[in-house]
């Protein structure tokens, strides 16, 4: 009971926790990108928004790498800390230009992902992924070395 109302941080449950919500966000957004995925090589033409002066093909194609690609590093922690960066700007965009006039319960979604990424932006992956085991073997590369 008392480990329950502690306020101490115990870093294996904050490594766990980054894990979770890397996977999560991850997984989840891959949702939204593989579809696009698709449609960006079906061969239909793109009906896609044109965002900031770009055609809609180039908009879907950076929607793409976000969605898909920088989700796929997230989820395995492999330069998280850029990769979230094209996702922060995408939902920006999701929540301040494309869907600016929806109500709240039509932005929700996109200011969700979007706290999330500034989460793991903080945070970095955690110990449970790769970037952490290439930061571990330079380590002890550079320890060697001396």
């Amino acid at each position: 009971m008392k480990k329950l109302v502690s306020i101490d941080i115990n870093n294996k449950g904050l490594d766990v926790a980054i894990l979770i919500t890397r996977i999560t966000a991850a997984v989840l957004m891959l949702t939204h990108g593989l579809p696009k995925l698709q449609m960006l090589f079906s061969g239909n033409p793109v009906q896609f928004p044109e965002v900031m002066g770009m055609n809609s093909l180039m908009s879907l194609v950076l929607t793409v790498f976000a969605e898909v690609i920088c989700s796929v590093f997230i989820l395995f922690g492999f330069g998280t800390r850029v990769a979230v960066v094209p996702l922060i700007i995408t939902m920006l965009v999701a929540v301040l230009y494309i869907h600016a006039g929806d109500p709240l319960a039509k932005q929700e979604p996109g200011i969700h992902y979007l706290i999330l990424y500034i989460i793991l932006f903080i945070t970095g992956s955690g110990k449970f992924s790769i970037d952490y085991l290439l930061h571990k073997k330079q380590s002890s590369l550079a320890w060697t070395n001396r």
